[in-house]
């Protein structure tokens, strides 16, 4: 029996293979920090492309699964105790994946939950305030007349990267030497940030040296570049 069968978001996109994890996802930077761990990892899944532009995201099948109509999502067909999990939210999703695969979450007590705290600086802060600062400079924001929204969002970001700039010093990755999910969840915003925003001259991206070194070797991970571009175009 199709261990997915009774979720109704099968019947929108329907499993070919059923026995693997379940991605429903876009190439954004929330996003991509799914596609970004299963090919770090290896687990093996099957991507779905949730398409805004046919406003996939609020389809009842959809909503069935994640209620906040965001993307990622996944359903694991082999979840905790055999039994399929449904689960939303990327922060969430990475912290499963790392506990399901033994990957890229540091075993250590002390380690695990300072993983989890830039884990949580990610997710309370670069998501929200890139996310409102790519607004107003590349969205409907840049035609408000008053840059005072924009110039706030602005300060923050910079004031974000400069925090991360300074604790990247004389490490290798945000962990030190071991690459986590600290680092998945947070790259693929800065990279946005710089790239689809073109916000690097707002927030002066050049200086902050810590956070551009340890960014071109976030991309040059051959398990980032695939997952950079999963789910393809339909």
């Amino acid at each position: 029996m199709n261990p997915l069968s009774s979720f109704p978001i099968t019947r929108k996109w329907p499993a070919q293979h059923p026995e693997r994890l379940q991605l429903y996802s876009l190439p954004t930077p929330n996003g991509v920090k799914a596609s970004i761990m299963l090919e770090e990892t290896g687990l093996p899944y099957e991507v779905h492309r949730v398409d805004f532009g046919k406003n996939d995201q609020l389809s009842p099948e959809f909503l069935s699964l994640n209620p906040n109509n965001k993307i990622p999502a996944i359903l694991d067909p082999n979840g905790p105790d055999g039994k399929p999990l449904a689960l939303f939210e990327s922060g969430a999703i990475l912290v499963y994946l790392a506990g399901k695969t033994g990957q890229f979450l540091p075993a250590g007590t002390a380690a695990r939950y300072e993983t989890l705290q830039w884990l949580m600086f990610q997710m309370g802060g670069i998501g929200p305030m890139f996310g409102q600062l790519g607004f107003f400079n590349k969205f409907a924001g840049k035609d408000y007349e008053d840059k005072r929204p924009r110039d706030r969002y602005v300060a923050e970001s910079a004031r974000l990267l400069g925090v991360l700039d300074k604790h990247l010093a004389g490490r290798r990755w945000i962990m030190g030497d071991e690459y986590t999910i600290a680092d998945i969840a947070t790259f693929p915003w800065i990279r946005n940030l710089v790239g689809f925003y073109e916000a690097g001259a707002l927030v002066d991206f050049e200086r902050f040296t810590e956070v551009r070194r340890v960014l071109a070797a976030f991309v040059a991970r051959p398990a980032v570049q695939r997952g950079l571009l999963i789910p393809q175009p339909n």
